[in-house]
Formats: structure tokens, C-alpha cells, sequence
């Protein structure tokens, strides 16, 4: 894009002293007279640029000018300029210092840039939490953030059912999954998570805490839900699906689950196709296996064929 063209071709000048139209056509890829329109263009916008003709002349930025988005690619520029103020970084108390990051950037963009930016952020949105569902109370979320960051070993009091539990923790990270912020710290020798709404006070121990060398958050994260969810599955359930079934059972079900357990059975049949589940219990398996309506018959193990069987048997009642 021109714009993050623009941008790049800022950068390169405030890294060389002075470079030459053909030198900074060859470094962005652009044929000389596009060169010669990017630079019009960065004048336009209010870029202090010197121009000089002949054989030692060529192109820099007045003495002492820089811009103040050093170490930023312009498309890193642009997805900040446009992102706002996302609801998830206003509840972690960074609200200030991303309006404060859309300041400076305003006051230094090109003009195309910023108009891109815009169009950007008038075309896409991001809107983790799910469909009807209330938001989570997360009163507390800023101090654990804070604990967070600054390494501040605190002790946490948690709802646990009726009771209030405490814990002295190592925040470690925080992450937000379908609008629900989880809080996963270092409680004794284990690595715990927390939901985020059911922390009802936070106290600062007075000391610091090194985090473990090896921990990565985003990988702890994919391997502890993995095996969360697989550790819920304890109910194995055999049915038939029709072609319709086949092709709904992703809707109905956790996508990779549905993908595995089709790709263990084979290929399709042209009519039906037997396939294999792990599910979390007979009731569960039951209310989510309805959603296919006609298209599914269960085969085992019998209490989920007879359990199945009266569902649809007191739907058709209502019904008559």
C-alpha cells in the first residue's frame, strides 16, 4: 500500500544520512518516479525534505527532524492507529496510555496514512465476548494487571462456590478467552488458573517474585486447555449421522473434536456414517447431540440411546 510505502521511505531516510532517488527506488522496490511522487507526497504532508540536483546530490531530512515512530513498520503504525481503545486494555487500566499512543501518532503520520488508519477502523472490529451472554464482573482485574507487570507476589481471595478462599500467588499472566479474563499464577509448586470475576480482594505481600525462565504463556495456555477439555471428556458414545448429520456435527460440537472423530471413522457412507465420541457425560452429550435433530441416531452406550430416545419422545409431545 502507498501509505505503508510512505512510511518505510521515512524510515530509511532517518537512517541514512542522504541516499540518492535510484538508491531509495532500489530500497523500496519502486520504479524512480514513483520515488520522485513518494517524496512530493512526504513534503506535502509537512516532512522537512531537501532535494538537491547534480551528481552529489539526492535526498535527506532537514538536521536534527525525526519522527517519533521510531522502531514502528507502518503496518504496525496503522493497526494501532486504528485498533481505539479496546474494552480488554481500558479494563487492564491501559485506556490512558493507548489514547496517549493514538496522540503522538496523529501529530506524526502522513496524511494518507492516517487516512488509511481510519478506513481501517471504520471497516473492522474486533468483539471477543460471545452471543447471549452477560459480561463478567472484573472490579478487581486493574491490581491483578498490576501484579502482573511489576512481578508483586499478592495474595488473592477467591470465590470458590459459597465460600472465599485465599491464595499467596505469583501472577504469571493474564488472558482473555471469549470475553472471560482468566488469571493464571504460581501457587506453591503449581501452576494454577483463576477466573478473573471470582477474585473478590488483592493484597500486595511487599515483595517480588522471579518468574519461572522456562514459562511461556501463550504455550502453557494451549497445553493446559487442551487437556482441560480432553480431561472433561469421559463418556464414550457411538451413532450414525446422515450426510446432513455429517456435515452439521462441526456446528454442533467443538470443531477439531467433530474433525477427529470423522477422519478416525473414514470415509462417509453414501447413507449414513458410524462415528465415535468422547463426550463429558450422558446428559451433556445428550442436549448437544439433539441439535442435530433426525440426522443422528445414537447406538451406545444404551443408557444414552434410551436417554436420547425420551428427549425426542417428549419434544414430539409438545409438538403434537
Amino acid at each position: 500500500m502507498r501509505a505503508e510505502r510512505l512510511v518505510a521511505l521515512l524510515f530509511t531516510l532517518q537512517s541514512r544520512r542522504n541516499a540518492t532517488v535510484p538508491e531509495l527506488a532500489t530500497a523500496l522496490g519502486v520504479s524512480e518516479r514513483t520515488m520522485h511522487r513518494d517524496i512530493a507526497a512526504l513534503q506535502a504532508s509537512g516532512v522537512p525534505l531537501w532535494t538537491e540536483q547534480g551528481r552529489h546530490g539526492g535526498v535527506r531530512l532537514v538536521e536534527g527532524w525525526r519522527s517519533r515512530l521510531d522502531g514502528l513498520t507502518s503496518r504496525e503504525a496503522v493497526a494501532i492507529f486504528a485498533m481505539g481503545v479496546p474494552r480488554a486494555l481500558a479494563e487492564l487500566g491501559l485506556g490512558t496510555a493507548v489514547s496517549a499512543a493514538h496522540a503522538k501518532l496523529a501529530a506524526t503520520l502522513p496524511a494518507p496514512l492516517r487516512e488509511q488508519a481510519q478506513h481501517l477502523a471504520q471497516r473492522f472490529h474486533l468483539d471477543a465476548p460471545g452471543w447471549f451472554r452477560g459480561e463478567d464482573d472484573t472490579e478487581h482485574l486493574a491490581a491483578v494487571a498490576t501484579a502482573v507487570w511489576e512481578q508483586r507476589r499478592t495474595r488473592i481471595g477467591y470465590r470458590r462456590g459459597g465460600d472465599v478462599v485465599e491464595r499467596d500467588a505469583d501472577p504469571l499472566g493474564l488472558v482473555l478467552k471469549a470475553g472471560v479474563w482468566y488469571l493464571v499464577a504460581k501457587v506453591g509448586a503449581d501452576i494454577r488458573t483463576y477466573r478473573a470475576s471470582r477474585i473478590v480482594g488483592t493484597t500486595d505481600l511487599g515483595e517480588r517474585f522471579e518468574r519461572p525462565a522456562d514459562f511461556d504463556l501463550a504455550s502453557w495456555w494451549q497445553t493446559s486447555s487442551v487437556q482441560f477439555e480432553r480431561s472433561l471428556r469421559t463418556q464414550r458414545v457411538r451413532l450414525r449421522l446422515s450426510a446432513a448429520g455429517v456435515r452439521a456435527l462441526p456446528a454442533i460440537l467443538d470443531t477439531d473434536q467433530a474433525r477427529e472423530a470423522l477422519e478416525q471413522a473414514g470415509k462417509p457412507g453414501d447413507e449414513w456414517t458410524e462415528i465415535e465420541l468422547e463426550m463429558e457425560d450422558i446428559p451433556i452429550a445428550v442436549s448437544q447431540l439433539l441439535g442435530l435433530g433426525a440426522e443422528v441416531e445414537v447406538l451406545a452406550p444404551p443408557a444414552a440411546r434410551s436417554a436420547f430416545a425420551e428427549a425426542a419422545r417428549r419434544m414430539a409431545e409438545l409438538h403434537r
